[in-house]
Order: structure tokens, then C-alpha cells, then sequence
């Protein structure tokens, strides 16, 4: 396997002195039916080592478990279109902006929590603060996105919840990789979020500082994966 960075990325990155290199790493498109250790597994067996620690988007780990959804299958209520309207529309991705991703976190976040958003939202809005909604409403909504022209199909016409048990995805494939650790991980170029840990041992703000430059991009370079090394 060929180490590069991906177009208009760097490889490297230096945090508080220390260098290291962020491998992006291919793999075909992920599907349903896909086994997420497998595809982990094969991607990576030929460039990791027993000290990487390896990221995993949660996009994949929500597909595998069947938590992606054509939005020809989903069937907004009256409260998605009308929660729709408290949501700041992000540039970097859809969000809860839809009616198709917000009925799914009716569906995942709870009614009671999506209302306390939208309440924190209306008050904070006049003041121009931004992002009180999904302050309140948590990673799990937060993570919940949309279609989105620049998504490789079919996934550009799809929406997904956020992973369930983020945290014992990450022990399963820290065991069956073995490498150091294991992270879900929910990036884009705007906000960084570790979903799931399989320890807790690294500090969160270097691993959210890895990845703040969005290195696996979120286009069509097909790299879900990264191995992280110190240079």
C-alpha cells in the first residue's frame, strides 16, 4: 500500500511538538452487508502496526449496521418539518437542515431533547450564537446527516444516524486489529467529534488535534480509515 496524503491534505501534523503521520487508507464502498472488522481488517493489514492507533469513520460503522437509509424509504412527520426550522444550516453538511435526517433523530434523539434544542436555539438565536441546538441535543444528533451532492453514490441520496454503541465497536475492532486503540471518529472541516473509544487513555484534545485539518476529506477519496503514528 502506497502512504500518501490525500489531494490538498498533508500527511504530517505537529501537536505540541510531536510529529505524526496520518495514513489515509482506501477501501472499496461499504455496504450493508459489509463485515465493518473484515473491511478493516483488509485495508489496513498490508501498512498497520501493533502501536497505531486507528480511526474509523462513523459513517461506515453506521452503514454496517444498517443505520443508512435511502431517503426514498423515509417519511417525514409534520414535528420534522416543523423542527427543521431551529437548526443553523452548516455549510460543511446538511445536519438536522432536512426533514428526512430530522425525523431520523426523532427517531434516535427523542422528541423531549429535539424540543429542549429548539427551545435553547430560539432563545440564544437573536444574540447570534450559533450551535446551542446541537449543544443540547448531543453527538448522537449531531452526527445524523443528510444527502449531499458531493457524497459518492448511492450515499449522495441517503441519510444515517449516528453509530450505535460507538465504544464497543472500537474494543471489538481494537481486539480483532490489534493494534493500540481504536476510534469512531465524526470530522469535517468544520468540528471534530470522537464517538467512540476502545480506552480512554489518550487525551481527547490531542485526538481531536489530529484530525482538525479533516486529512480523510469528505468527497470521494474513499479513505474512512487512518492509521496515526508518531513520524
Amino acid at each position: 500500500m502506497e502512504i500518501k496524503a490525500n489531494e490538498g491534505k498533508n500527511l504530517n501534523i505537529e501537536i505540541d511538538g510531536v510529529e505524526y503521520m496520518r495514513i489515509p487508507c482506501k477501501t472499496k464502498l461499504v455496504m450493508k452487508e459489509d463485515n465493518l472488522g473484515e473491511v478493516l481488517d483488509e485495508y489496513t493489514k498490508d501498512v498497520r502496526q501493533p502501536d497505531d492507533l486507528l480511526f474509523v469513520s462513523e459513517k461506515i460503522v453506521a452503514i454496517t449496521q444498517g443505520r443508512a437509509f435511502p431517503i426514498s424509504e423515509i417519511k417525514p412527520s409534520w414535528l420534522a418539518k416543523f423542527l427543521v426550522k431551529f437548526v443553523y444550516k452548516s455549510p460543511y453538511g446538511i445536519g438536522l437542515g432536512s426533514p428526512y435526517t430530522m425525523q431520523l433523530a426523532i427517531k434516535d434523539v427523542g422528541v423531549p431533547r429535539l424540543l429542549l434544542g429548539c427551545a435553547a436555539a430560539a432563545v440564544t438565536k437573536p444574540f447570534g450564537v450559533r450551535g446551542a441546538f446541537y449543544k443540547v441535543c448531543g453527538p448522537r444528533a449531531y452526527a445524523i446527516d443528510g444527502p449531499c451532492d458531493c457524497t459518492i453514490p448511492p450515499y449522495n441520496r441517503y441519510a444515517k444516524m449516528a453509530p450505535k454503541n460507538p465504544d464497543k465497536v472500537a474494543r471489538q475492532m481494537k481486539e480483532k486489529l490489534g493494534v493500540k486503540d481504536v476510534f469512531v471518529l465524526d470530522a469535517n472541516d468544520l468540528n471534530v467529534d470522537i464517538l467512540g473509544r476502545s480506552s480512554k487513555d489518550i487525551d481527547m484534545k490531542l485526538l481531536k488535534a489530529l484530525f482538525k485539518d479533516n486529512p480523510l476529506g469528505q468527497n470521494d477519496q474513499q479513505t474512512p480509515v487512518a492509521l496515526v503514528r508518531k513520524a
